[in-house]
């Protein structure tokens, strides 16, 4: 069973009104197949509900798929079965007439066998790439303003 037939049983099967998440679309297809249980590949799934929202059989809302108008009523169309087509009775074969044998040639010499050489695929030439010369620095002469600070010493008046 392909992951997108998967999906479309795990939507009919929940019957969801505003349709199934991805988890539990996940949760029932393994529940229905455990041997693709032990081999799940997340990234087929998620691409096959993708897929089937671009074609129109899905439609998505919000994080929930549910099936499309149009699709369900595909589904649910009986199939018209083919009337059985009845056998003709086969006709008679006449019999070809035999052919004259083309007269026998004689045997030439061998031919030898030529000899191939693999040709290589012709490399494609690519132009040298040019270096990006470096980019320079803009050298700005900033001088440090350096403040000197003077300290000054707290001298304690005592009254006399």
């Amino acid at each position: 069973m392909s992951y997108k037939a998967g999906i479309v049983k795990a939507i009919m099967e929940l019957k969801d009104r505003t349709g199934s998440s991805t988890i539990a679309l996940k949760k029932s297809m393994m529940a229905a197949n455990p041997v693709m249980a032990k081999g799940w590949k997340n990234t087929v799934f998620l691409t096959s509900l993708k897929k089937g929202v671009a074609s129109g059989e899905l439609v998505q809302i919000k994080n929930s798929f549910k099936l499309s108008p149009e699709f369900k009523k595909e589904l649910l169309k009986p199939k018209k079965k083919a009337a059985p087509k009845k056998k003709k009775a086969a006709p008679k074969k006449k019999k070809a007439p035999k052919k004259k044998s083309a007269p026998k040639k004689k045997k030439s010499a061998p031919k030898k066998k030529k000899t191939t050489k693999k040709k290589s695929a012709p490399k494609k030439k690519t132009a040298p790439k040019k270096k990006k010369a470096p980019k320079k620095k803009k050298s700005v002469s900033k001088k440090k303003v350096v403040k000197k600070t003077t300290k000054k010493k707290a001298t304690k008046k005592t009254k006399k």
